[in-house]
């Protein structure tokens, strides 16, 4: 998928260039926006082809058999945008971006870089998006396979890597982000294939790298052993308290891992739907700070608060 991709975005990388960025938008309703369209389109295809053949071949691998219900039509997954919308739609949004930004005084060489990015993006998650769709078919379509694992392969973003070698039923949709490239593994019913758990990958990563994805501070407390799931998971609900303190309300619930470990009692607070920790959930940020680089007490509080066990 990242070869079919990256194909795709370079040819249209120079049909965008070749227009300028105050013509863009008559360009794009012309000959470059069908050029654009059609390049998108053939890396629709080109995706959606390859499924059926996955599939059937990971079933076969796995001594599953063969018992196809029905074949994928590639067809009917080019054209359209992953929101239902017809693609062309989608790919004029670019073109509006660099109009706005030329409006709004930006330099026709930043409005253009501006626009193409935003272009880059939506047929990166196109592609990748119609690639996962065919898979879905595929499956659904072969008996045999009751399930898919999430394969992630780094460099990957922290939401990405904490989900990554779970396993979910054939019809379960996929999680993913912009320009998320994580795939699908069908499995059948007698199979389990090892993936990287999001611990293998972490362990896999630099130092810099593992700052990058997860914070200075999500990072340092992963490796004095917190979980890694509960690290992104609080960033979700983080807000700051009026005392300068990074707290979450992520997983402070009754049935939260955060709110359970506390131990506080809980207290219903207008406005929202479950009773809360009455004790503020500190992020692993604010509890290595809180902790003056003492590691038992860092891994105390950590473990206080949930994110060790």
């Amino acid at each position: 998928m990242q070869s079919i991709t990256q194909s795709v975005v370079a040819a249209i990388q120079g049909l965008w260039r070749d227009a300028t960025p105050d013509r863009i938008l008559s360009a794009m309703q012309g000959e470059t926006g069908k050029q654009i369209l059609n390049a998108v389109i053939t890396g629709q295809l080109t995706a959606a082809q390859g499924a059926q053949a996955f599939v059937t071949s990971a079933m076969l691998v796995q001594g599953a058999g063969l018992e196809t219900l029905g074949r994928l039509n590639p067809g009917a997954l080019a054209g359209i945008a992953s929101d239902g919308r017809p693609l062309a739609t989608l790919l004029y949004v670019p073109a509006i971006s660099t109009a706005q930004g030329l409006a709004a005084g930006m330099s026709p060489e930043a409005a253009s870089a501006y626009g193409l990015s935003q272009m880059a993006t939506m047929v990166a998650t196109q592609i990748a998006d119609t690639a996962r769709v065919a898979t879905s078919v595929a499956m659904t379509a072969e008996p045999r396979c009751i399930s898919y694992v999430r394969v992630v392969k780094l460099p990957a973003c922290s939401r990405c890597i904490i989900l990554a070698g779970r396993q979910y039923t054939y019809s379960e949709g996929f999680k993913r982000h912009p320009r998320c490239d994580c795939g699908m593994e069908p499995l059948s019913d007698a199979e389990w294939r090892e993936q990287s758990s999001p611990e293998d990958l972490f362990k896999a990563m630099s130092p810099e790298e593992r700052r990058k994805r997860f914070g200075i501070a999500g990072a340092d407390a992963i490796e004095k052993g917190a979980d890694i799931g509960q690290v992104v998971n609080a960033r979700r609900g983080m807000t700051t308290t009026t005392t300068g303190k990074k707290v979450t309300r992520e997983g402070t619930t009754k049935r939260g891992i955060g709110g359970k470990a506390l131990s506080s009692g809980f207290e219903k607070v207008s406005g929202q739907r479950y009773q809360r920790a009455r004790e503020a959930r500190l992020l692993p940020e604010q509890i290595l700070k809180n902790a003056h680089g003492d590691r038992d007490l860092q891994v105390a509080l950590l473990r206080k608060h949930g994110y060790i066990t």
